[in-house]
């Protein structure tokens, strides 16, 4: 726990707690949470993340989509590819707490 020191206000607070919950819900499926552990790594296109996951394109596309929407991740097309890398940095302050938690040995 921190250190108790000036109060924040409590609309900020409010805020920010939104915010954390509106990261939290996107990051607490299964397959979003493959998706962004995979795209910490770095960039990759959809085919490779299909492959690598083995998350069926339907899927795939939908929970990327949901990513997208959420500005968690942003895409760069190279001819008939589409690649994908993480955009926001809580996202991957988040992916980095989660790895220590549950992946590290």
């Amino acid at each position: 726990m921190r250190k108790k020191s000036a109060s924040i206000d409590l609309s900020v607070m409010q805020a920010s707690a939104e915010k954390a919950s509106a990261l939290l819900k996107v990051l607490a499926n299964p397959d979003r949470l493959l998706l962004m552990c995979q795209l910490s790594q770095g960039e990759l296109c959809v085919s490779d993340l299909e492959e690598q996951l083995g998350i069926r394109q339907p899927t795939l596309s939908q929970q990327l989509g949901v990513l997208r929407d959420n500005a968690l991740v942003e895409t760069r097309r190279e001819g008939k590819s589409i690649f994908y890398s993480i955009a926001s940095k809580e996202a991957i302050a988040v992916m980095n707490v989660l790895y220590e938690q549950f992946c590290a040995k």
